[in-house]
């Protein structure tokens, strides 16, 4: 099934997303957020797809909230998670940072994942117990020996609480950060080692599902500000401290945590 997924993703991407490349209009959600055309025609032509594979409940970010709760409680025994396009903001701008993430919950929990920038050809792809893979090359691509005080790390400070991001801001205890907007590539990025630490405030399922699940099977590490099993607590918005090296996690881990309690 992985390969059709894949297969799918791809297709949609080239029939749904790039033909309307910094060719489309955003438009304005409830929580201020943009989406486009190319989000809606992306995310039923998926959904379409998906469900002839497996058919199993949907769930996709541009649904309305009522649809997304009642899919979610009707897929413990499966369930498609669906972004269209992660880093819409991205798309739109014509910035060359975004992808289609997809992934297979089994019991709140991810068991497959595909993660596709139409625009560089990443392929980025995860099976529950089989490694995670960038165009056919296993994860992670880099890995090195690496302190705390110089790791680059990927660091939302939009989503963090405010007193935590102006200590990072001031005090960062690594070398260097950035930020692409689109989570479900810097989930990858992670995994494939390009990035040291991953910091984010609160993602929605279709922004970790696939790319946890990705980092998870490329050895990497994860947890929230309030649970070490990255998987518990409330899945609609989930923190995340991520690292690919367990022991750089630790230090990670502890740091954020001391700072973000004492805040």
């Amino acid at each position: 099934m992985l390969e059709q997924v894949i297969a799918a993703v791809k297709e949609v991407a080239q029939e749904e997303i790039m033909p309307r490349y910094m060719q489309v209009t955003r438009q304005h959600k409830v929580d201020g957020s943009f989406y486009t055309e190319a989000d809606l025609a992306a995310q039923e032509s998926l959904l379409s797809k998906l469900q002839k594979l497996y058919p199993a409940a949907i769930m996709g970010e541009e649904m309305s909230e009522q649809q997304q709760l009642v899919q979610w409680e009707a897929g413990d025994a499966g369930l498609w998670n669906v972004d269209p396009i992660d880093g819409t903001s991205n798309f739109f701008n014509g910035l060359p940072y975004f992808g289609v993430s997809v992934a297979l919950m089994r019991k709140g929990r991810s068991v497959l994942g595909v993660i596709y920038n139409p625009v560089t050809k990443e392929l980025f792809y995860a099976e529950k117990g089989k490694g995670a893979y960038l165009n056919g090359v296993a994860l992670p691509i880099k890995k090195r020996e690496i302190s705390l005080r110089s790791a680059i790390a990927n660091v939302d400070f939009k989503r963090l609480d405010r007193k935590l991001a102006e200590k990072i801001a001031a005090y960062p205890p690594y070398a260097s950060q950035r930020n692409y907007g689109a989570c479900a590539l810097e989930w990858c990025y992670t995994a494939a080692g390009y990035f040291d630490l991953y910091l984010h405030g609160g993602q929605k399922p279709w922004d970790y599902a696939a790319g946890c699940l990705i980092l998870e099977e490329a050895g990497g590490s994860m947890c929230s500000f309030d649970q070490d099993d990255y998987w518990a607590g409330s899945p609609w918005r989930r923190s995340v401290i991520a690292a690919l090296d367990p022991a750089l996690f630790i230090q990670w881990r502890d740091w954020v945590r001391a700072h973000y309690q004492n805040g």
